[in-house]
Protein backbone atom coordinates (compact mmCIF):
# COMPACT_ATOMS: atom_id res chain seq x y z
CA UNK A 1 0.00 0.00 0.00
CA UNK A 2 1.32 3.83 -0.55
CA UNK A 3 0.80 4.95 2.60
CA UNK A 4 2.70 8.13 2.05
CA UNK A 5 0.19 10.94 2.56
CA UNK A 6 -1.71 9.12 5.40
CA UNK A 7 -1.17 6.06 7.70
CA UNK A 8 -3.33 3.13 7.24
CA UNK A 9 -4.82 1.19 10.57
CA UNK A 10 -4.52 -2.08 10.61
CA UNK A 11 -7.80 -2.04 12.91
CA UNK A 12 -10.13 -1.26 9.63
CA UNK A 13 -11.38 -3.37 6.68
CA UNK A 14 -9.04 -4.25 3.73
CA UNK A 15 -11.24 -2.63 1.70
CA UNK A 16 -10.85 0.28 3.94
CA UNK A 17 -7.23 -0.30 3.98
CA UNK A 18 -7.16 0.17 -0.01
CA UNK A 19 -9.51 3.35 -0.33
CA UNK A 20 -7.23 5.16 2.30
CA UNK A 21 -4.00 4.51 0.54
CA UNK A 22 -5.72 6.17 -2.26
CA UNK A 23 -6.15 9.65 -0.86
CA UNK A 24 -3.64 12.75 -1.28
CA UNK A 25 -2.99 15.24 0.72
CA UNK A 26 -2.81 17.81 -2.14
CA UNK A 27 -6.73 16.98 -2.82
CA UNK A 28 -7.67 18.06 0.89
CA UNK A 29 -5.66 21.20 1.25
CA UNK A 30 -6.55 22.39 -2.33
CA UNK A 31 -7.96 25.78 -2.00
CA UNK A 32 -11.55 26.95 -3.18
CA UNK A 33 -13.20 30.44 -4.73
CA UNK A 34 -13.55 33.09 -2.16
CA UNK A 35 -17.20 33.46 -0.64
CA UNK A 36 -18.30 36.20 -3.11
CA UNK A 37 -16.77 34.39 -6.24
CA UNK A 38 -19.87 33.47 -8.04
CA UNK A 39 -18.56 32.55 -11.09
CA UNK A 40 -15.37 30.69 -9.27
CA UNK A 41 -17.92 28.64 -7.27
CA UNK A 42 -20.29 27.63 -10.55
CA UNK A 43 -16.87 26.33 -12.43
CA UNK A 44 -16.19 24.35 -9.10
CA UNK A 45 -19.76 22.85 -8.98
CA UNK A 46 -20.06 22.31 -12.92
CA UNK A 47 -17.04 20.21 -12.30
CA UNK A 48 -18.34 17.94 -9.36
CA UNK A 49 -21.16 17.17 -11.64
CA UNK A 50 -19.01 15.97 -14.21
CA UNK A 51 -16.54 14.29 -11.82
CA UNK A 52 -19.35 12.15 -9.71
CA UNK A 53 -21.27 11.52 -12.81
CA UNK A 54 -20.14 7.97 -13.82
CA UNK A 55 -20.01 6.80 -10.37
CA UNK A 56 -23.58 7.74 -9.57
CA UNK A 57 -24.81 6.44 -12.91
CA UNK A 58 -22.82 3.08 -11.59
CA UNK A 59 -24.46 3.49 -7.91
CA UNK A 60 -28.18 3.66 -9.82
CA UNK A 61 -27.37 0.45 -11.60
CA UNK A 62 -26.18 -1.50 -8.64
CA UNK A 63 -29.63 -0.39 -6.60
CA UNK A 64 -31.65 -0.19 -9.61
CA UNK A 65 -34.12 2.71 -7.48
CA UNK A 66 -37.20 4.64 -9.35
CA UNK A 67 -36.07 8.29 -9.01
CA UNK A 68 -39.06 10.76 -10.01
CA UNK A 69 -37.60 14.77 -9.86
CA UNK A 70 -40.74 16.51 -8.43
CA UNK A 71 -41.08 20.01 -7.06
CA UNK A 72 -42.32 19.86 -3.34
CA UNK A 73 -43.76 23.91 -2.41
CA UNK A 74 -41.66 25.10 -5.06
CA UNK A 75 -38.48 23.34 -4.17
CA UNK A 76 -36.92 20.68 -6.67
CA UNK A 77 -36.52 17.47 -4.51
CA UNK A 78 -35.88 13.39 -6.54
CA UNK A 79 -37.83 11.42 -5.25
CA UNK A 80 -36.06 8.19 -4.46
CA UNK A 81 -37.60 4.32 -4.22
CA UNK A 82 -36.06 1.76 -3.56
CA UNK A 83 -36.53 -1.57 -5.93
CA UNK A 84 -39.21 -3.41 -5.09
CA UNK A 85 -40.56 -0.74 -2.79
CA UNK A 86 -44.10 -0.73 -1.48
CA UNK A 87 -46.04 2.29 0.30
CA UNK A 88 -45.88 2.43 4.17
CA UNK A 89 -45.94 6.03 4.39
CA UNK A 90 -42.33 6.28 5.52
CA UNK A 91 -40.41 8.79 4.51
CA UNK A 92 -36.76 9.50 4.61
CA UNK A 93 -36.18 13.53 3.94
CA UNK A 94 -32.36 13.89 2.40
CA UNK A 95 -30.06 16.78 2.81
CA UNK A 96 -26.96 16.18 1.17
CA UNK A 97 -23.21 17.21 1.69
CA UNK A 98 -20.95 19.33 0.56
CA UNK A 99 -20.42 22.26 2.10
CA UNK A 100 -23.52 23.98 0.93
CA UNK A 101 -21.63 25.08 -1.58
CA UNK A 102 -21.09 21.87 -4.09
CA UNK A 103 -23.15 18.65 -5.25
CA UNK A 104 -26.35 18.13 -5.80
CA UNK A 105 -29.42 15.64 -5.03
CA UNK A 106 -28.10 14.31 -8.89
CA UNK A 107 -24.63 14.22 -7.74
CA UNK A 108 -25.43 12.84 -4.33
CA UNK A 109 -27.47 9.96 -5.43
CA UNK A 110 -24.04 7.43 -3.92
CA UNK A 111 -25.49 8.74 -0.38
CA UNK A 112 -29.27 8.57 -1.19
CA UNK A 113 -29.22 5.20 -3.40
CA UNK A 114 -27.75 2.89 -0.54
CA UNK A 115 -29.84 4.64 2.03
CA UNK A 116 -32.83 3.95 0.42
CA UNK A 117 -31.92 0.43 -1.11
CA UNK A 118 -30.53 -1.03 2.69
CA UNK A 119 -33.22 0.47 5.12
CA UNK A 120 -36.41 -0.01 2.65
CA UNK A 121 -37.53 3.77 2.86
CA UNK A 122 -38.35 6.37 0.17
CA UNK A 123 -35.64 8.89 0.15
CA UNK A 124 -36.66 12.57 -0.88
CA UNK A 125 -33.31 13.67 -1.85
CA UNK A 126 -33.65 17.82 -1.51
CA UNK A 127 -32.13 19.79 -4.39
CA UNK A 128 -31.71 22.83 -2.12
CA UNK A 129 -29.92 26.45 -3.69
CA UNK A 130 -25.91 26.68 -2.79
CA UNK A 131 -24.47 28.96 -1.67
CA UNK A 132 -22.83 31.73 -2.40
CA UNK A 133 -26.47 32.47 -4.15
CA UNK A 134 -28.30 30.29 -1.10
CA UNK A 135 -28.08 31.86 2.46
CA UNK A 136 -28.69 30.00 5.58
CA UNK A 137 -32.29 31.45 6.05
CA UNK A 138 -33.24 30.26 3.04
CA UNK A 139 -31.90 27.07 2.85
CA UNK A 140 -33.22 26.10 5.90
CA UNK A 141 -36.62 27.30 4.88
CA UNK A 142 -36.48 25.43 1.79
CA UNK A 143 -35.86 22.31 4.04
CA UNK A 144 -38.91 22.91 5.72
CA UNK A 145 -41.38 23.79 3.09
CA UNK A 146 -40.49 20.19 1.65
CA UNK A 147 -41.29 18.28 4.79
CA UNK A 148 -44.02 20.87 5.30
CA UNK A 149 -45.32 19.84 2.10
CA UNK A 150 -45.03 16.34 2.72
CA UNK A 151 -47.38 16.81 5.17
CA UNK A 152 -49.86 18.77 3.31
CA UNK A 153 -49.81 15.70 0.58
CA UNK A 154 -51.05 13.67 3.39
CA UNK A 155 -47.72 12.36 5.51
CA UNK A 156 -47.79 12.43 9.20
CA UNK A 157 -44.98 13.42 11.53
CA UNK A 158 -44.40 10.39 12.53
CA UNK A 159 -43.82 8.30 9.43
CA UNK A 160 -41.35 11.34 8.73
CA UNK A 161 -37.36 11.08 9.79
CA UNK A 162 -34.62 13.22 8.67
CA UNK A 163 -31.21 12.59 7.29
CA UNK A 164 -27.86 14.42 6.61
CA UNK A 165 -24.35 14.06 5.89
CA UNK A 166 -21.94 16.48 6.63
CA UNK A 167 -22.89 20.34 5.86
CA UNK A 168 -26.51 18.16 4.82
CA UNK A 169 -26.40 16.84 8.96
CA UNK A 170 -25.99 20.40 9.75
CA UNK A 171 -28.49 21.67 8.16
CA UNK A 172 -30.73 18.48 8.69
CA UNK A 173 -30.41 19.19 12.70
CA UNK A 174 -30.59 23.35 12.08
CA UNK A 175 -33.95 22.62 9.99
CA UNK A 176 -35.36 20.38 12.87
CA UNK A 177 -35.00 23.08 15.29
CA UNK A 178 -36.44 25.63 12.94
CA UNK A 179 -39.59 24.20 13.00
CA UNK A 180 -39.47 23.57 16.39
CA UNK A 181 -39.64 26.92 17.31
CA UNK A 182 -42.06 27.93 14.82
CA UNK A 183 -44.45 25.25 16.61
CA UNK A 184 -44.58 22.85 13.59
CA UNK A 185 -43.95 19.89 15.36
CA UNK A 186 -40.47 17.59 14.42
CA UNK A 187 -40.28 14.94 12.33
CA UNK A 188 -39.93 11.00 14.30
CA UNK A 189 -35.85 10.77 14.05
CA UNK A 190 -32.84 12.54 12.70
CA UNK A 191 -30.07 10.46 11.88
CA UNK A 192 -26.53 12.18 11.39
CA UNK A 193 -23.50 11.24 9.34
CA UNK A 194 -20.46 13.60 9.99
CA UNK A 195 -22.57 16.46 10.57
CA UNK A 196 -20.93 20.12 10.14
CA UNK A 197 -22.60 20.80 13.05
CA UNK A 198 -20.06 24.22 13.54
CA UNK A 199 -18.79 25.82 10.78
CA UNK A 200 -16.54 27.83 12.68
CA UNK A 201 -13.14 26.22 13.41
CA UNK A 202 -13.95 25.51 16.76
CA UNK A 203 -13.85 22.32 18.32
CA UNK A 204 -10.32 20.09 19.81
CA UNK A 205 -10.06 17.62 16.57
CA UNK A 206 -10.17 20.73 14.33
CA UNK A 207 -6.28 20.60 15.27
CA UNK A 208 -5.40 17.16 16.67
CA UNK A 209 -6.74 15.62 13.60
CA UNK A 210 -5.96 18.29 11.01
CA UNK A 211 -2.92 15.89 9.77
CA UNK A 212 -4.57 12.68 9.95
CA UNK A 213 -8.04 14.04 8.13
CA UNK A 214 -7.85 12.68 4.03
CA UNK A 215 -10.53 15.00 3.13
CA UNK A 216 -11.28 17.87 5.10
CA UNK A 217 -9.41 20.89 5.75
CA UNK A 218 -10.33 24.34 7.18
CA UNK A 219 -8.16 27.73 5.85
CA UNK A 220 -9.13 28.97 2.59
CA UNK A 221 -10.88 26.06 1.85
CA UNK A 222 -14.07 24.95 4.43
CA UNK A 223 -13.71 28.30 5.45
CA UNK A 224 -14.79 30.15 2.42
CA UNK A 225 -17.30 27.36 2.72
CA UNK A 226 -18.80 28.81 5.68
CA UNK A 227 -18.34 32.18 4.78
CA UNK A 228 -20.49 31.57 1.26
CA UNK A 229 -23.32 29.79 3.51
CA UNK A 230 -23.56 32.72 6.53
CA UNK A 231 -21.98 36.08 7.25
CA UNK A 232 -19.65 35.70 10.66
CA UNK A 233 -21.94 37.34 12.91
CA UNK A 234 -24.60 34.04 11.96
CA UNK A 235 -21.80 31.41 11.90
CA UNK A 236 -22.76 30.33 15.55
CA UNK A 237 -27.03 30.91 15.05
CA UNK A 238 -28.15 26.91 15.96
CA UNK A 239 -29.98 27.12 12.83
CA UNK A 240 -26.45 27.43 11.44
CA UNK A 241 -24.17 25.61 13.73
CA UNK A 242 -26.58 23.51 15.38
CA UNK A 243 -24.34 22.64 18.62
CA UNK A 244 -25.21 25.80 19.71
CA UNK A 245 -28.80 24.71 20.27
CA UNK A 246 -30.83 24.45 22.98
CA UNK A 247 -32.31 21.18 23.14
CA UNK A 248 -34.24 21.57 26.42
CA UNK A 249 -37.14 22.66 24.28
CA UNK A 250 -37.22 19.22 22.74
CA UNK A 251 -35.77 17.44 20.02
CA UNK A 252 -36.12 13.91 17.89
CA UNK A 253 -34.29 11.05 18.58
CA UNK A 254 -30.99 11.50 17.14
CA UNK A 255 -28.51 9.21 15.59
CA UNK A 256 -24.93 10.46 15.25
CA UNK A 257 -22.43 7.96 12.94
CA UNK A 258 -18.26 9.53 12.37
CA UNK A 259 -14.74 8.57 11.99
CA UNK A 260 -11.67 8.59 13.99
CA UNK A 261 -9.96 10.04 11.64
CA UNK A 262 -11.77 13.41 10.52
CA UNK A 263 -11.39 17.07 11.81
CA UNK A 264 -15.49 16.74 11.91
CA UNK A 265 -15.07 14.31 14.84
CA UNK A 266 -15.36 17.05 17.58
CA UNK A 267 -18.37 18.63 15.79
CA UNK A 268 -20.48 14.93 16.40
CA UNK A 269 -19.07 14.24 20.07
CA UNK A 270 -20.27 18.16 20.52
CA UNK A 271 -23.30 17.60 18.91
CA UNK A 272 -24.14 14.28 20.81
CA UNK A 273 -23.14 15.75 24.03
CA UNK A 274 -25.52 19.32 23.68
CA UNK A 275 -28.47 16.71 22.86
CA UNK A 276 -27.72 14.22 25.52
CA UNK A 277 -27.01 16.63 28.32
CA UNK A 278 -31.33 17.92 27.44
CA UNK A 279 -32.47 13.98 28.05
CA UNK A 280 -32.98 13.63 24.66
CA UNK A 281 -32.28 9.52 23.75
CA UNK A 282 -29.41 9.60 20.96
CA UNK A 283 -26.69 7.70 20.29
CA UNK A 284 -22.81 8.60 18.93
CA UNK A 285 -21.97 5.93 16.65
CA UNK A 286 -17.86 6.13 15.73
CA UNK A 287 -15.99 3.57 13.36
CA UNK A 288 -12.55 3.27 14.09
CA UNK A 289 -10.06 4.81 11.84
CA UNK A 290 -12.89 5.85 9.16
CA UNK A 291 -13.02 9.44 7.33
CA UNK A 292 -15.25 11.92 7.10
CA UNK A 293 -18.74 10.39 5.21
CA UNK A 294 -17.02 6.78 4.11
CA UNK A 295 -20.88 5.66 3.92
CA UNK A 296 -21.29 8.46 1.56
CA UNK A 297 -17.94 8.00 -1.27
CA UNK A 298 -16.78 3.93 -0.09
CA UNK A 299 -20.49 3.32 0.58
CA UNK A 300 -19.61 -0.18 -0.14
CA UNK A 301 -17.14 -0.59 2.56
CA UNK A 302 -17.82 -3.55 5.06
CA UNK A 303 -17.72 -0.43 7.88
CA UNK A 304 -20.32 1.82 5.39
CA UNK A 305 -23.19 -1.36 5.05
CA UNK A 306 -22.28 -1.97 9.18
CA UNK A 307 -23.10 2.12 9.25
CA UNK A 308 -26.37 1.60 6.91
CA UNK A 309 -28.17 -1.15 9.33
CA UNK A 310 -27.10 0.28 12.40
CA UNK A 311 -29.33 3.44 10.36
CA UNK A 312 -31.83 0.88 9.14
CA UNK A 313 -32.41 -0.55 12.45
CA UNK A 314 -32.79 3.11 14.51
CA UNK A 315 -35.16 3.71 12.26
CA UNK A 316 -37.44 0.98 12.54
CA UNK A 317 -37.50 1.89 15.87
CA UNK A 318 -38.60 5.28 15.86
CA UNK A 319 -40.61 6.24 12.79
CA UNK A 320 -43.97 5.32 11.99
CA UNK A 321 -44.84 3.94 15.57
Amino acid sequence: LNAQDFSIPETISPEAQTALAGFSRAAATAPLPAADDLEGWKAVQQKIERKRAAANAEVVMKYQPEITPRKLGGVPVLDIKPKGWQESGKLLVYTHGGAYTMYSARSRLMSAVPMAGETGFRVISVDYTLAPIGKWQQVTDQVVTVIQTLIKEGHSLKEIAIYGESAGGGLAAGTVLKLRDKGLGMPAAVVLWSPWADITETGDTYTTLQQADPLLYYPKNLKHCADAYADNADQKHPYVSPVYGDYSKGFPPTLIQAGTREIFMSNAIRQYQAIDKAGIPVKLDLYEGMWHIFQVFNYELPESKLARKKVKAFLQQHVGK
